[in-house]
């Protein structure tokens, strides 16, 4: 008796993680992006970084760099938000790192003391050179709270 309950138990702890693993695919393979907070669609400058420094730091990894001009670039293409070289002079920060497992776009408030982001996304190869579908996600983000 209680070697079927462990099996029934088992079993329906698989079937759980089967589910929310389908599921959690099938979220990333339809390409939404997590939900962004409203209180963003008023910002309109926006400062590019990285977690280890701006890019204008000697210290800063070649590959976080190629990522900040990367997203800064795809900014000014999209228009929707203007670039900024000064933290104090932006509504958001874009954060960025760039690693061979995997990369992370991140938004904070530039007025908040708050070390806490409010919207990220991560993906392997998300920063890289001819593509940047971490962007693409961010830009469908803010599509959806400024429409």
């Amino acid at each position: 008796m209680k070697k079927n309950i462990f099996a029934a138990v088992l079993l329906s702890l698989a079937l759980t993680l089967i589910l929310t693993l389908t599921t959690v695919s099938a979220a990333a393979a339809s390409g939404n992006p997590p939900q962004m907070p409203r209180t963003l669609a008023n910002a309109r400058f926006v400062y590019v970084a990285a977690y280890d420094g701006d890019q204008f730091d000697p210290n800063l990894l070649p590959d976080d760099r190629a990522a900040i001009s990367r997203v800064q670039d795809a900014i000014q293409k999209w228009a929707k938000l203007t670039v900024v070289y000064r933290a104090q002079d932006a509504d958001i920060i874009l954060m960025v790192q760039s690693r061979p497992s995997e990369d992370v776009l991140a938004v904070y408030d530039a007025h908040s003391a708050s070390q806490t982001y409010l919207w990220r996304v991560m993906g392997r190869g998300g920063l890289q050179k001819s593509e940047i579908p971490l962007f693409s996600q961010f830009e469908k983000a803010w599509d959806n709270i400024t429409h």
